[in-house]
Order: C-alpha cells, then sequence, then structure tokens
C-alpha cells in the first residue's frame, strides 16, 4: 500500500505532464493556426478597406447614373432619339470618360506615396498639373466630338442614328471638361482617405439633374438637346461643390496651399503615369466595346448585339463594386509604401484579394441565382432571356476574374507599375483575348458564347500576370515615383 501510495503521485505526475505538454501543444499549434490566419485575414483592416469602398462604390455609381439619366430623358422622346443619345453615350464613354478615368490614375500613385511620406505640400501641385493634363486632352477629346457623324458614319453606323449621337455629344462637350476635373479632385481627396464627403457632392448633384433633366424635356422645351445640356450643367455643379469644399474646408491646410504655378512643371513629368495609366483603362473598356461591335457581324445580329451589351453592362455595374476595393487597396499601398510601412502594404494587400474573393463569390451567387430576373430588367422577350441564361456560366466566370484584377490594377495605380498594367492589357485583350473571341465566336461557331470565352481567356492572362509581378516584385526594393524629401518626380 505504501509503496503504491508512494508509486501514485509520481505517475499522476507524469500524466500530468504529459497532459501539459499536449496541452502546450495545442496551444501552440492552435497559435499557429490564428498566425496563418492573420497573415490572410485582419478584421480591423477588413474593416477599414469595407468602410473605404462604400461611399467609393456610391460615388462611382452616382456619377455613372447622370449620363444615364440622360440617356433615359431622350428615351423618351422618341426610338430615333433613344438610339442616338444610347450611341451617343457609349461613344462617350470609350473617347473620353475611360480616358479621364485613367489620365487619373497617376495621382492614385503621386498623391497616395506623397500622403504617405508626409510631403504634404506637393499633393496639391500634384493635383494642379493633373487637372491642366485632363485640360489639355478634354480639348482634343472635343475636337474629336466635333466630328462623332462622319466617324460614326465611317465605322458603318446608321446615319440618322450618327447625326443624332453628334448632336448630343456637342451639348455634351462641356461636361467632358468637369468630369476629368472631377476625377482629379476625387483621387487627391481618395489618397488622404477623405471618402464620406464624395457621396454627398455626387447624390446631391445626381438628385439636381434628375429635376433639371425633367424640366428640360417636359417644361424648358430643349428638346433632345435638354438631356445633354443637363448632364454638362450637373458634372459642372459636382466639380464646383468639390473644389469649393478642398479650398474652403481647413482640413486640407497641409495639402492644398493655393494655386501655383509650380505645377506647369510636373505636367510633363507627371505624363509619364498618366498616359500609362490611361491606356491601361482605356486598353480594357475598348476590348469590351469591340466585342459589341463583333456581335453586329454575326448572322443573328441584333439578338447577339442584345446579350453581348447585357453581358458588358453587367460587368460595368459589377466593377463599380470592385471600383471601391481597387481604390481601397490603391490607397492603402502608396500611403504605406511613402511611409516605408512595406509589411503592412503586404498585409493589406493579402486583406484586399480576400475580399475580391468574397465579392467573387457573392457574384457567382447572384448571377447564378438571379440571371433570370435580371436579363428581366433589359428585355420581356423569353428568346433573350434564355440565350442570356445560357451565356451566365460565362458571365460568372469573366466577373470572378475581373473582381481579382481590379484589385490587382489598383495595386498596381499605388505601386506606380501603371506601364506594367497597359502592356499587359494590350497583350491581354488584342494578342490573346479578340483574336480568340474571333476564332471561336466565327470560326468555330460558337456565336456570342465564343466572343466572350475569348474575352474569358484575355483576363485570365492578365489575372495572371498581374498576380505574378505583386508576388514576385521585392517590395523592399521599389522605386517610389517620388522623391519623399522633396516630393519631386523620380523621371
Amino acid at each position: 500500500m505504501g509503496e503504491e501510495g508512494a508509486a501514485a503521485p509520481l505517475l499522476d505526475g507524469k500524466l500530468n505532464a504529459r497532459r501539459s505538454e499536449n496541452g502546450d501543444g495545442e496551444a501552440a499549434a492552435a497559435a499557429g493556426r490564428r498566425r496563418w490566419w492573420r497573415c490572410l485575414w485582419d478584421a480591423e483592416e477588413a474593416a477599414g478597406q469595407v468602410a473605404f469602398a462604400a461611399p467609393m462604390v456610391a460615388t462611382s455609381t452616382a456619377f455613372y447614373a447622370i449620363p444615364l439619366v440622360s440617356v433615359m430623358y431622350a428615351g423618351r422622346i422618341g426610338d430615333l432619339e433613344l438610339a442616338g443619345a444610347t450611341l451617343g453615350n457609349s461613344w462617350a464613354t470609350v473617347t473620353g470618360i475611360a480616358l479621364m478615368t485613367g489620365l487619373s490614375g497617376s495621382l492614385e500613385t503621386l498623391c497616395g506615396q506623397g500622403y504617405g511620406a508626409k510631403v504634404y505640400r506637393m499633393l496639391g501641385v500634384y493635383l494642379q498639373a493633373s487637372i491642366i493634363t485632363s485640360a489639355l486632352f478634354s480639348v482634343l477629346v472635343s475636337l474629336l466630338w466635333l466630328y462623332t457623324e462622319p466617324l460614326l458614319i465611317f465605322l458603318h453606323q446608321d446615319p440618322e442614328v450618327s447625326r443624332m449621337a453628334a448632336v448630343f455629344l456637342r451639348y455634351t462637350i462641356p461636361a467632358q471638361f468637369a468630369f476629368g476635373f472631377i476625377q482629379c479632385i476625387l483621387r487627391f481627396l481618395q489618397t488622404q482617405s477623405v471618402v464620406m464627403p464624395l457621396v454627398a457632392f455626387s447624390l446631391l448633384p445626381l438628385v439636381f439633374h434628375v429635376g433639371i433633366t425633367h424640366a428640360s424635356v417636359h417644361y424648358l422645351g430643349l428638346g433632345f438637346a435638354g438631356p445633354a445640356m443637363s448632364t454638362s450643367l450637373s458634372l459642372w455643379l459636382s466639380f464646383i461643390m468639390l473644389a469649393s469644399y478642398v479650398m474652403l474646408s481647413t482640413r486640407f491646410k497641409q495639402t492644398w496651399a493655393g494655386f501655383s504655378t509650380e505645377a506647369f512643371q510636373y505636367v510633363l513629368p507627371g505624363l509619364k503615369l498618366a498616359v500609362p495609366s490611361a491606356m491601361m483603362v482605356c486598353f480594357e473598356y475598348w476590348a469590351f466595346e469591340i466585342l459589341v461591335l463583333l456581335a453586329g457581324l454575326m448572322p443573328d445580329s441584333q439578338m447577339s448585339t442584345s446579350i453581348i451589351a447585357m453581358c458588358a453592362n453587367t460587368e460595368s455595374i459589377s466593377y463599380m463594386i470592385t471600383y471601391g476595393f481597387a481604390a481601397a487597396i490603391s490607397t492603402r499601398v502608396s500611403n504605406e509604401l511613402g511611409a516605408g510601412n512595406i509589411d503592412k502594404a503586404k498585409k493589406a494587400l493579402k486583406v484586399t484579394l480576400a475580399l475580391s474573393l468574397l465579392l467573387g463569390v457573392t457574384f457567382l451567387l447572384l448571377l447564378g441565382l438571379g440571371h433570370n430576373l435580371w436579363a428581366g430588367l433589359f428585355s420581356k422577350s423569353e428568346a433573350v432571356i434564355s440565350a442570356f441564361a445560357s451565356m451566365t456560366p460565362f458571365l460568372i466566370g469573366s466577373v470572378v476574374l475581373d473582381s481579382t484584377q481590379g484589385v490587382l490594377s489598383g495595386v498596381s495605380r499605388g505601386c506606380g507599375w501603371q506601364h506594367l498594367v497597359a502592356w499587359t492589357n494590350l497583350v491581354a485583350f488584342y494578342i490573346i483575348g479578340l483574336p480568340l473571341s474571333l476564332l471561336l465566336g466565327f470560326k468555330l461557331g460558337f456565336h456570342t458564347k465564343g466572343l466572350w470565352m475569348g474575352q474569358i481567356c484575355g483576363l485570365l492572362c492578365q489575372n495572371a500576370v498581374l498576380l505574378f509581378i505583386t508576388l514576385r516584385t521585392k517590395w523592399e526594393r521599389l522605386e517610389l515615383a517620388t522623391n519623399s524629401k522633396e516630393g519631386d518626380l523620380i523621371c
């Protein structure tokens, strides 16, 4: 008994030791799992990015809706007016809106890195230089728009519709300048994480726009010119509101020091980022528009054009949500790189990629379960709804890929890699995507599915290259676009 009694504590001790070892091992394993999870997910970072992205989504949606409302009101005048306004709006998007959006992307690099490096005064200088650049390009776009009618006829568009589109664009020329300036101010504010005021300065002009467009058509007797004129008026109102906010608010006393002739010194150096940034955006915009034109060459051109146009519009609408997260990661990466916080920039990237995957899954579920309801908003034809349903799996693939490439493109703008993305988009869409679309759609007889499958191949290539660049680049050796001490552009 005594020996057993003496032995018992020793045995208990061994068991306790084993339990302790097992417990420590389990605790260590659990800690390891938590560390692994934290490497991919940070709840605080994710919440911050969602809070940043939501106002950006609302802002971009509001600015997208302003010309859309004008097209809708023009359509109430007559079928010819609807066709002319729709064609004019598409031509404006391809030749002007995409260009202005891309040109302002240089500020995501310059202002983002400058703000992170605390070279605050230079942000206002970069903003002014970018506005000058937008104004110069807007003049060129305006000259192009003055020759809209012969250009559209040259592209085999209906002469009457082309004439109406030219009238619509003639009155939209002032809006082109305002939109370019607005995009510059949006990037200036975005890179300082000032996003909530943007919602007010976009939604208020939208509400105002609905009122004046309605009045121009139904009470002022301006006819077809009324909706186009109201677009110009509403966008200029938004620009004046944004500019007044920047100049009068004490929040920007460090980043806006007033007008300066110094801005002219940064116009040409800034073009080295602005032009590639514009090309990376335009190459993708144009690729989707070319698909619509190609659909018009198919045997059942009316059906093919309708389906491809519906898919392209769905892609554009889904990208508005992706754009919010792209803006968030662009700001986070550029700010952290400017401040020299490489690890924080990488962590932000991982979280945003995880969010983009969740976003892709959401799009998958929404389109997979509600494609008939969505198609019903565009057409009441059972044939169109059925054809769109057969395209849904391909559309889901492109939307999911577009959500990840949008984030990776945002990272590229934050890092100043616009030239790499421009080359990537050129190869992905015009050397791989469009040739495959022609092969699959026309030669192999897959029609609209073939056109979209080629585009998916382009998106897949684009994603693979951008992901490779992002993961393989030594961020510690990354050369910033600005000198952190002086704020000068590195040419």
